[in-house]
């Protein structure tokens, strides 16, 4: 049973040893997201699942890790509390959602699920049945439980002209889009996302925030908005939900 959700980006910025001296730039972002990981936690899930885009469907479990080796930084990230097994192989966004809850202190169960932006209708609703009913993880997520979510996945990156994608007058009506749905805890107008026009945009949430809305949409939600900016061009939101 879902029981509370969590939105942030996954800039790989908002992890200070990879900014370096630019650590300071997102800070706030960094405490936006401490405090929304902080509210998950406290509505004491029984297991917390990552979701975010990779560039296949795929589960991550204890032993799975993730790397910044990529940004320059020799810095590897297990999911799990554990120690990792076999090279790291996870996609930025449970990479950055690892991080987040071992910067926390999260000790529990934890899972993660990536999809990709071309997931079907489908397919969507049954990573939402597997997630929502503990099937993701081979053999089960140790039964069903208090599910949280930790929702991982940046807006448009063309929200100005230095954003990666350069400025798409588009951009901002689709982030803010978003941002309403966040803010009154919308999982329908999550669901409802065009994939088409958020790739077009490279908004890499797009694929989590669709299945995090599939996941809700039963439940009403209390709803928070804690940040929203683009710095570099590209639109990060964090929001936390409870039902």
């Amino acid at each position: 049973m879902l029981v509370a959700a969590t939105f942030a980006p996954h800039p790989p910025l908002v992890v200070p040893e990879v900014a370096a001296g630019a650590a300071g730039e997102l800070a706030v972002l960094r405490a936006a997201c401490d405090r929304a990981v902080r509210r998950l936690l406290a509505t004491g899930p029984d297991r917390v699942v990552v979701v975010g885009a990779g560039p296949a469907a795929a589960r991550w479990a204890d032993g799975d890790s993730g790397s910044f080796a990529g940004y320059g930084v020799a810095l590897d990230v297990p999911l799990g509390p554990g120690p990792a097994v076999g090279p790291p192989r996870m996609p930025l966004s449970a990479t950055v959602g690892g991080w987040l809850l071992a910067r926390a202190g999260y000790a529990g169960p934890r899972y993660a699920v990536t999809v990709p932006a071309d997931v079907s209708d489908p397919e969507l609703a049954g990573w939402a049945r597997s997630v929502d009913s503990g099937g993701v993880h081979e053999g089960g997520f140790d039964g069903g439980g208090r599910l949280g979510l930790l929702v991982m996945g940046d807006g448009s990156a063309r929200r100005s002209l230095a954003g990666p994608g350069y400025l798409d007058p588009r951009a901002e009506g689709f982030d803010a889009a978003v941002v309403r749905a966040l803010r009154e805890g919308d999982p329908a107008g999550l669901r409802a996302l065009d994939p088409a026009l958020g790739a077009q945009l490279l908004a890499a949430g797009v694929p989590a925030w669709r299945l995090a809305g599939q996941l809700g949409l039963s439940q009403t939600f209390q709803a928070e908005l804690l940040y929203d900016d683009a710095p570099y061009g590209v639109g990060y939101l964090v929001a936390a939900w409870q039902v």
